[in-house]
């Protein structure tokens, strides 16, 4: 949950980590600078400062750190100093990957994915002190329920700590056949009798073979221990709106299109059961029960006390119902296509759908296209276009939804938001119905069928997928750390049911989760520390299961060997995170402030921790050169920027996504990966099944790195997308592979957008795509050459 509102008016840390305060500054980019000069002059040689101490190299290095020796070159070369106001070229040649951590090759192969479970810091330091001084978070980013093929176990028995819990995993230690020894909090446990046996290798007596102890992450089919009821059908209620407004989107053919397509694409078995509920300024039913020979509607009028008309006909069975279902949604378009109605009561629509649902639980998928502005949870215009970034706006207006949420969650209802909005429909409110009950929110600014059609694109590209990726039903998840270790804060979207157990009404593929820790008790009796998180869920077949996720990272006394393994990435997720609750229950200036005193401290540690190695200038180890670099792209986003050009609603979406996407979605749309295509060569390409896959060069995101006569490709998360001509010249062959190889490595091949320039004025894309140069200066904000120079100002006071 968000902290308590009671911050002061400067930055004061971020809670657990002990940064000192800093001076309040960087509200609006540096004051002085109110010329217009183009990005090229700021990067160009004079510049730079010319150091004449030169930089240590490698075998200087590691004896001047001290607690290094006989450790990997790998690991040293992370640790190597760079000046930041010196260095013009710091990405990698391609996207970064996450550090590996300093383990045993045993334990680095049966390791969990970082693309599923990854920490800031992959050595962890022994003590809450040596965190402290590192200036740097600890904390986990989660993507649990990921498309990922993995080991279904079926036994009577699941094997797990009778102390804490723990599942067993392949960093428990066997004292001998008989005896384990858990790897989170040391109990030593029995070995039973079945887990003799190996499945795999049938064969008994290697219960060390067993898949649960080869692989960091599982699946168990869980037994009757694990339902407080049997298992829940998967259940879809579909929400929508049909008021005037919504008509004129056009929004609602194209779902009913979808949804034909993909009805038997929706995730269930023979037991799946959907119903139909739309809206304006009443609520319409619609009877579906086999036998009938056309869709029943039923009007209900009085939206102050919303009544169910027929509790038995109205969610379905879609096997035995399924060709009115296909009536129902070939008619429904044109039966409201003259509607003259303004109104939208959609808060006693969403509590008809609690209801209608509460019986089973299930996903509830609700479609708005304006402001509520009839019954339970109406809600007034808060835009002002001057106040855009005022803290009381990024906050709910009224604690209906929130509570509705919380209801449904006790249900083991779900309700997902798709809204599709041409002006200010307060979307702060209305996020609350899916952020505590699990859900997703999608969102179409100026959405309109024939206007932009890069939104219609877009939403249809969304909903396909969202229609048939997996689900899981009433979910609960809960994660385990090693003792000495504790957690203080998640980030998505969810119910926190104690202090370690969220519940998930619905859990699906493309949502996320965040975990702040420290360090409560010294860990110098432990050379590792590990993580579990375990999800429990109902499939969309009906079947209760456990997946189960397990770490494992060394555990550090050395300030140079928490820097050596530091995450950049995930930490720059993290504190994006916690800059979000700092909008909300501050403002948006300090949670700005924050950031920016996130680098300053971490960088003056660096300097004053590793003192043998003096440089002036502004100097980090490699492993986190690109720290200054995201958080100033960070500051650029629309959930962080300043000044009123970003609408409310825009706003608060960003920072939704900000705490429900997964970490390789976050860097995209944080820090967009850039190409040029027209200059690729097969240099380091790849050769798969007889396709030739170019590996251009990342490209820093300035202005600077374009020319007039090339094609750039922007790999972000932006809704306008350019079709690639198919010509037969290598080059279009060559670019059409290397895109087709990025969306296959996208777990949200829907959400992945490409700018292809030949350098044309295009409008509003042409500004799109500049929109993303954040190493440029902007309007409201400096460059990111003057993003170092204040680092540097601020570190000096």
């Amino acid at each position: 949950m968000p902290p308590s509102n009671d911050m002061s008016n400067q930055a004061p840390p971020y809670s657990s980590y002990g940064y000192p305060s800093m001076q309040p500054a960087y509200r609006q980019g540096p004051a002085s600078h109110t010329d217009s000069s183009p990005s090229q002059d700021l990067y160009s040689q004079s510049n730079y400062q010319q150091y004449s101490q030169p930089f240590p190299n490698l075998s200087q290095l590691s004896a001047a750190l001290g607690g290094l020796s006989g450790v990997p070159e790998l690991e040293v070369e992370s640790l190597r100093p760079v000046n930041l106001l010196q260095e013009r070229t710091l990405l990698p040649p391609r996207p970064l990957e996450a550090p590996e951590p300093n383990l045993t090759p045993d334990l680095k192969k049966v390791n969990c994915s970082p693309q599923t479970f990854r920490c800031t810091l992959t050595s962890i330091p022994q003590t809450q002190a040596l965190l402290n001084k590192a200036r740097l978070p600890l904390g986990l980013l989660l993507h649990p329920f990921r498309d990922l093929q993995l080991p279904v176990i079926t036994s009577n028995t699941i094997v797990r700590c009778r102390s804490c819990r723990t599942y067993i995993n392949p960093f428990v230690t066997f004292l001998d056949q008989r005896r384990w020894k858990c790897n989170l909090c040391y109990r030593v446990n029995d070995v039973p009798d079945e887990f003799m046996y190996n499945p795999v290798s049938r064969s008994y007596g290697e219960p060390h073979r067993r898949p649960e102890v080869q692989n960091s992450t599982v699946e168990f089919i869980a037994s009757s221990d694990y339902m407080l009821r049997p298992p829940q059908p998967a259940a879809y209620l579909f929400v929508l709106d049909v008021s005037h407004n919504a008509v004129e989107a056009g929004y609602l053919k194209y779902f009913c299109e979808s949804l034909l397509e993909n009805l038997d694409r929706l995730p269930g078995d023979t037991r799946t059961r959907v119903g139909f509920l739309t809206f304006d300024s009443t609520i319409h039913f619609y009877n579906l029960q086999e036998g009938l020979s056309q869709p029943q509607m039923l009007v209900v009028s009085d939206i102050d006390d919303v009544f169910i008309p027929s509790h038995d006909s109205l969610m379905v069975n879609l096997k035995e119902s399924k060709e009115l279902v296909q009536d129902l949604l070939n008619s429904l378009p044109a039966m409201f296509s003259q509607t003259r109605e303004t109104h939208s009561a959609l808060g006693p629509a969403l509590q008809a759908a609690f209801k209608l649902m509460s019986p089973t639980g299930g996903r509830v998928t609700v479609f708005q296209t304006q402001l509520p502005t009839l019954g339970a949870g109406l809600l007034q215009s808060r835009e002002d276009p001057n106040q855009r970034s005022s803290t009381k706006h990024l906050g709910p207006a009224t604690d209906f939804y929130k509570k509705l949420a919380l209801d449904c969650s006790g249900q083991q209802i779900g309700v997902d938001l798709f809204l599709l909005s041409s002006q200010y429909a307060d979307l702060s409110s209305l996020a609350c119905i899916s952020k505590y009950s699990a859900g997703s929110i999608f969102y179409y600014p100026s959405f309109h069928y024939i206007h932009n059609p890069a939104q219609l694109e877009k939403f249809q590209k969304d909903l396909e997928r969202y229609l048939s990726r997996k689900i899981g039903f009433e979910a609960v998840m809960r994660i385990r750390c090693t003792k000495g270790l504790s957690i203080h804060t998640f980030h998505g979207n969810f119910f926190v049911r104690s202090t370690d157990l969220l519940s998930l009404a619905n859990v699906n593929p493309d949502s996320a989760f965040a975990v702040q820790m420290s360090i409560e008790d010294s860990l110098a009796d432990s050379s590792l520390a590990c993580f579990q998180a375990a999800l429990l869920y109902t499939s969309s077949k009906g079947k209760r299961r456990i997946r189960v996720h397990t770490l494992c990272l060394p555990v550090v006394n050395q300030l140079s060997d928490v820097y050596a393994g530091a995450d950049v990435q995930a930490i720059t997720c993290l504190l994006a995170n916690m800059a979000i609750d700092r909008s909300i229950s501050s403002s948006l200036s300090d949670a700005r402030d924050a950031l920016i005193n996130a680098v300053v401290d971490f960088v003056n540690s660096y300097k004053s921790n590793v003192s043998s190695l003096q440089q002036s200038g502004l100097v980090c180890p490699s492993a986190m050169r690109l720290f200054p670099l995201y958080i100033h792209a960070l500051l650029k986003q629309k959930a962080l920027r300043t000044g009123t050009s970003t609408r409310l609603d825009e706003r608060v979406f960003a920072m939704c996504e900000f705490k429900t996407q997964p970490l390789q979605q976050l860097m995209r749309m944080v820090h967009p990966d850039l190409y040029r295509l027209d200059n690729m060569s097969d240099q380091g390409a790849l050769h798969l099944n007889d396709t030739v896959v170019p590996q251009p060069h990342l490209l820093h995101l300035s202005a600077e790195r374009l020319s007039r006569d090339g094609a750039f490709l922007m790999d972000c998360d932006d809704c306008e997308s350019t079709h690639i001509p198919e010509l037969e010249t290598t080059l279009s062959e060559r670019v059409r592979a290397f895109v087709d190889w990025l969306q296959d490595n996208r777990a949200f091949t829907c959400l992945l957008f490409v700018f292809l320039f030949f350098c044309r004025d295009d409008g509003s894309a042409k500004a799109t795509f500049f929109q993303q140069l954040v190493e440029d200066r902007s309007e409201s904000s400096s460059s990111y050459y003057e993003f170092l120079q204040h680092i540097e100002q601020q570190m000096s006071k």
